[in-house]
């Protein structure tokens, strides 16, 4: 099985997933970026957006794919992807190897989001690229809270401005009422 939290940057993935670690200890966590980060190693990412790449996507999905099936155990995935063709076809490629998908998604205020992205420091060495990605990370707020009408109908909202606890409970509460976690 696979959950799968999305959101803006700033909607708090990470820290749900920090906080459903202790409390899920069986689940892996799987964080898709780095895939991206690989493949900017390698390859021209031409939009600037590695998500934009189809092997991304494509290694995204398999090494998921492979996660459950190698190790047997569920997976946790903190990944923002709103481009609903994408998102389609990473869904896709897990549903057809059988594999349960819980998608959620954290809505979280403009405000909100933010001020959570003035608040990170994503390269403390580096003030001005610290900057680059805040402002990056805020011009996607808006393709990212347009997107949610268009992601699966399976998908279930989250309020993301409970608190990781509250979330973490939520999050547990769905997966297994759906039968896909143990008591």
């Amino acid at each position: 099985m696979i959950v799968w939290l999305n959101g803006a940057f700033g909607s708090g993935k990470s820290t749900l997933v920090d906080e459903l670690r202790p409390r899920w200890p069986e689940a892996l966590v799987y964080d898709p970026e780095m895939v991206g980060y690989v493949l900017r190693e390698i390859v021209e990412v031409p939009t600037g957006d590695f998500q934009d790449l189809r092997l991304w996507r494509r290694q995204v999905a398999d090494l998921a794919v492979g996660l459950v099936e190698e190790y047997g155990r569920p997976v946790l995935v903190p990944m923002t992807v709103v481009n609903a063709g994408y998102v389609g076809e990473i869904f896709g490629v897990l549903k057809d190897a059988g594999i349960d998908v819980h998608h959620f998604f954290l809505k979280v205020s403009r405000e909100v989001l933010e001020e959570r992205i003035d608040s990170r420091s994503f390269t403390p060495d580096d003030p001005e690229q610290d900057e680059r990605v805040r402002r990056w990370c805020k011009g996607r707020i808006e393709p990212c809270m347009a997107a949610a009408d268009a992601l699966p109908g399976d998908t279930v909202f989250l309020d993301g401005e409970l608190t990781p606890q509250e979330l973490a409970d939520q999050v547990l509460a769905r997966v297994q009422a759906d039968g896909t976690l143990g008591a």
